[in-house]
């Protein structure tokens, strides 16, 4: 029974860990601040035509020109959207609203759950694994079998998120933005080989280029 609740706690503090961490550690260590009246009236435009609904939005002070992101951390009802001060004052407003459909795309199809699940389930194979709850063997066998579903899963989530932000501003739009920042950052977006098939996210180019495929579809369907 010890060993039980043992464990209970165990995949309850890992899953909090993954969906509530981020927003105490964004909060507490980065340096944040209101954003002005004029700010906030743009984000909100913006965050109305992108779908993203959260209840709070801080903006990232950074020095950093490159530093150009839009996440959205915490729980639902507690999810605050965090902007670089990048995005206000130095990048184009079809490129925030292409980064911020993205985010609403992720929120919209619970991404972060999804990944605090897949951790929590991870860390309490192992924990059962350790504690002897479960045998060796079939505690291995169930840890692959969960870390190759979350692999698969989480894949086909991210772009499940990145179709319902293309269904809110246009596949084109979220794709310039991708390309845009990472153009502005001074990287090439990654395409896929056999080692990205081990990762929850799939490469930024694949996204991409999956994006290009719907935008042209809807293109030959408007034909």
């Amino acid at each position: 029974m010890r060993s039980a609740v043992l464990l209970f706690g165990v995949v309850f503090l890992a899953f909090l860990a993954v969906e509530v961490g981020p927003l105490y550690v964004t909060d507490r260590f980065r340096d944040l601040r209101e954003p002005t009246a004029p700010e906030r009236a743009a984000l909100d435009a913006l965050r109305r035509e992108a779908g993203l609904g959260v209840d709070r939005v801080a903006i990232v002070r950074t020095g950093a020109a490159d530093s150009i992101t839009v996440a959205v951390k915490g729980p639902p009802r507690r999810r605050v959207a965090f902007v670089t001060d990048t995005i206000l004052k130095d990048i184009e407003e079809d490129v925030a609203l292409g980064l911020i459909a993205a985010e609403a795309g992720r929120v919209a199809t619970y991404y972060r759950e999804f990944l605090a699940v897949a951790v929590a389930a991870v860390v309490g194979i192992l924990a059962a694994i350790v504690t002897t709850l479960v045998g060796f063997e079939a505690g291995f066998l169930s840890l692959v079998a969960v870390g190759v579903a979350s692999f698969w899963v989480g894949r086909r989530v991210q772009y499940a998120a990145d179709a319902r932000a293309a269904d809110a501003v246009g596949a084109a739009c979220v794709a310039n933005a991708f390309e845009r920042v990472a153009d502005r950052q001074g990287v090439e977006p990654e395409t896929g080989d056999w080692s990205t098939w081990f990762e929850v996210q799939p490469p930024l180019g694949d996204r991409i280029a999956a994006l290009r495929r719907r935008a042209d579809a809807a293109a030959d369907g408007a034909e």
